[in-house]
């Protein structure tokens, strides 16, 4: 029997079902394009003083190199936090957004774009919040594989001993490390994600023959893309720096005091675009994430007997 059938309309329109659905969804994506997420923390992290030795180097030929030099298996270094990250990320972002979103449109319009906006930047705030010591541990083992052909100790073995790690060191309070600029960056990334998506695609439906279908789908999410790693990857550049920074015994960076140094120091030593490394492999993520995340998401809903989003 098809699980559209099995599912009663209550079930399938309930908030905690949605939040399986989304979450269903964002591991998929995340899974198929977690190569370039980890070629693009590499490439933010070429250039400051902890990573000297290592060459500059574009997309492919990181990529290529971590093949060559740590084996294909770890371009999904750190692949399971990620998923811990979604499960909270997503499922918040986009639920809350959702109920919010429902709360105040009229019936068959959209929402104007201002409170689009703000609904966006404040879900994915509020999400990336409380899903943030999970990204810290992804970031740390994103790093490993460096770390080991620099010649230095491994910090990590597996995202339980990193998390661990990072409260035995710090205590809780340290788990949330580079919140900041996280939360700047996911919250602007959400607003150019949900945002976008839902402006385009609303006004697409409402004023084109086109219709809620694939290419619907296809063109709001690619535009959503592209909006979100032009918004994101600045803060993107932070947050990595300072999560991936060594800490001294007090749980304190070393290198880093804070989000704002972070970004002062970057453009002091490394110029201003240097807050755009790693933009190439972060809009080529994340335009194949969004199409994949939404077009896995949107049928799951239509599957399972979901209303349209």
């Amino acid at each position: 029997m098809a699980i559209g059938k099995m599912v009663d309309v209550g079930t399938a329109d309930a908030v905690w079902f949605k939040y399986l659905l989304s979450c269903a969804a964002a591991s998929c994506a995340e899974f198929a394009t977690y190569p370039l997420d980890l070629t693009k923390t590499r490439l933010q992290i070429q250039g400051e003083a902890a990573d000297s030795k290592v060459p500059y180097r574009g997309l492919v030929r990181t990529a290529l190199g971590v093949v060559r030099e740590e084996g294909p298996l770890r371009l999904w270094q750190g692949i399971t936090p990620a998923i811990w990250r979604h499960v909270v990320y997503t499922g918040v972002r986009m639920n809350g957004y959702e109920w919010m979103r429902n709360q105040l449109r009229e019936e068959g319009r959209s929402l104007p774009v201002w409170q689009a906006a703000l609904g966006g930047l404040v879900m994915g705030g509020t999400g990336q919040l409380l899903a943030s010591p999970a990204d810290l541990v992804k970031v740390q083992m994103q790093m490993e594989g460096r770390r080991r052909l620099l010649g230095k100790k491994p910090r990590v073995q597996s995202a339980g001993q990193a998390l661990r790690k990072i409260v035995r060191e710090g205590g809780v309070r340290s788990l949330w490390k580079g919140c900041v600029p996280n939360v700047q960056r996911s919250a602007l990334v959400n607003l150019g994600d949900l945002t976008t998506y839902d402006s385009v695609k609303g006004r697409l439906v409402q004023n084109t023959t086109l219709g809620d279908n694939h290419l619907t789908h296809f063109l709001a999410s690619a535009c959503s893309g592209l909006v979100s790693a032009t918004l994101g990857t600045p803060a993107d550049v932070v947050k990595t720096r300072v999560m991936n920074q060594p800490t001294d015994k007090h749980g304190r960076g070393v290198l880093y005091r804070n989000s704002i140094d972070c970004f002062l120091r970057l453009v002091q030593e490394e110029g201003l675009l240097a807050m755009y490394k790693g933009f190439v492999p972060c809009w080529l993520r994340m335009a194949p994430w969004s199409l994949t995340f939404w077009f896995t998401y949107e049928n799951l809903r239509k599957f399972c007997g979901t209303s349209t989003f």
